[in-house]
C-alpha cells in the first residue's frame, strides 16, 4: 500500500504479531491495558532529510490530543508512523503496550485519514464501505447508515466528481463507521465549510464522551483545535518542543489590565501577600496608568496580588490558546510566528 492509500491500515502480512514485533516486545515494552500511545524516541529520515528526531509522548485513552505543527514540521511522518505505514529508523510506538510495526491485530483498532484521502477510482462510498467491511472486523453497518443520512452524501456517485469538502466528509463518515479505538486525523477540518467543521468536531467529541475512541488531531492551525483538545503537543523541524494539557495551560496564566494610580509597582518582586510565593511576569506593558500584565500562576494568588495593589479597576481577561502558545515559545527563547506561520 503506498503512502496515499492509507486507510485502511492493515498490512499484507496476515501474522497478528510478527517476529520482530515479539523481538520488540522481548526487548522491554511492557504489555498493559490502560489504552495509552506511547511514542518513544522516534526518528526518521528520508535521504538526507531528518523529519523526525527522536519524538517522544505519551496519549492518554480518551483524551483528544492535538498536533500543531507548520508544514514540513514532520506531523503526516509522525502519523503514519503511529498507524504503521512508516516503520522508524529508530524509537517505537505502542497501542496498550503492543507495537504497531507489522502488527495485524492491532490495527484493527486504527484508522488513518490522510490529508489526501485514497479512494478507488471511478468508486463511490458505497464501494468504499464495501471494502472497509472486508478491513475492519467492528465496522457498523448501523452506523454508517445513519452518518450516511447525517451527511446527506449520495452513496452511489463517484467520490471523484465531490468537491474537495465532500471527500473530507466521505472519509470521515467511513472513518467513524470503522469503530476505531484510535483515529489518526491529518488536516482533517481543512477544506470543510464552518458548520460541517463544527459537526465533525461534535461527531468525535461525542465518539470520546462514549469513550470508544481517542483521537490524535493534526494541524497548522491552532483555532482549529481551540475548542476540540483537551491536550496539545507543538512539533517543530521534526521534535515536540512540548506537549501541555489545555485545561492545565489555561488555568495556569492569566491576562491583567488595570489602572494604577502613585509610583509604578516592583514587579520584579510580585509577591502574594502572606505568603512567600512570587508571580512570574511573563509580559508587561504600560500606557501611562493603563498596565497590561500577563502572569503566571493560581488564580486566587493573581487576584490577591492584584487587589493589594489598590487598583482603580481591574480585570482578568482569558487568554486564547494561540496566545498562550505565544508567551510558552518566548519563554523558551523561540519565535512562535516564525514556526506557525
Amino acid at each position: 500500500m503506498n503512502e496515499q492509500a492509507t486507510t485502511p491500515v492493515k498490512p499484507t502480512n496476515a501474522d497478528n504479531i510478527t517476529e520482530s514485533s515479539e523481538k520488540r516486545l522481548d526487548a522491554g515494552i511492557q504489555k498493559n491495558d490502560t489504552g495509552e500511545i506511547v511514542i518513544s524516541n522516534i526518528t526518521k529520515t528520508f535521504g538526507s532529510v531528518r523529519s523526525l528526531d527522536a519524538v517522544s509522548a505519551t496519549i492518554r485513552q480518551g483524551s483528544i490530543f492535538g498536533l500543531i505543527g507548520s508544514n514540513g514540521a514532520g506531523k503526516s511522518t509522525l502519523l503514519r508512523i503511529m498507524a504503521g505505514i512508516y516503520k522508524p529508523d529508530t524509537g517505537y510506538v505502542t497501542y496498550d503496550g503492543e507495537p504497531i510495526w507489522e502488527n495485524t491485530q492491532r490495527k484493527q483498532d486504527i484508522v488513518y485519514l490522510s490529508d489526501d484521502q485514497f479512494f478507488f477510482p471511478h468508486g463511490t462510498i458505497a464501494d468504499m464501505a464495501d471494502y472497509y467491511k472486508t478491513m475492519y472486523v467492528n465496522w457498523s453497518n448501523e452506523k454508517y447508515s445513519r452518518l450516511c443520512a447525517m451527511f446527506n452524501l449520495e452513496t452511489d456517485r463517484k467520490i471523484s466528481t465531490f468537491s474537495k469538502g465532500m471527500q473530507k466528509q466521505a472519509s470521515v463518515l467511513l472513518a467513524l463507521s470503522c469503530c476505531p479505538k484510535y483515529l489518526l486525523c491529518d488536516e482533517t477540518f481543512d477544506g470543510l465549510d464552518p458548520v460541517v467543521r463544527q459537526f465533525v468536531k461534535r461527531l468525535l467529541a461525542e465518539e470520546v464522551a462514549d469513550g470508544t475512541m481517542t483521537p490524535v488531531i493534526a494541524s497548522h492551525n491552532m483555532r482549529e483545535l481551540e475548542d476540540i483538545c483537551d491536550h496539545i503537543g507543538l512539533l517543530h523541524k521534526g521534535g515536540i518542543l512540548f506537549d501541555r494539557d489545555v485545561d492545565t495551560m489555561k488555568t495556569s496564566i492569566y491576562k491583567v489590565q488595570l489602572v494604577l494610580t502613585g509610583a509604578e509597582p516592583n514587579l520584579n518582586s510580585f509577591r502574594v501577600p502572606g505568603t512567600d510565593r512570587l508571580l512570574h511576569v511573563v509580559n508587561y506593558k504600560r500606557s501611562g496608568s493603563i498596565y497590561n500584565l500577563i502572569l503566571r500562576g493560581e488564580r486566587t494568588d493573581v487576584e490577591a496580588a492584584i487587589m493589594a495593589m489598590n487598583p482603580v479597576f481591574h480585570e482578568l481577561v482569558p487568554l486564547t490558546l494561540e496566545e498562550i502558545f505565544i508567551c510558552e515559545m518566548e519563554e523558551k527563547g523561540y519565535d512562535f510566528n516564525s514556526i506557525i506561520g
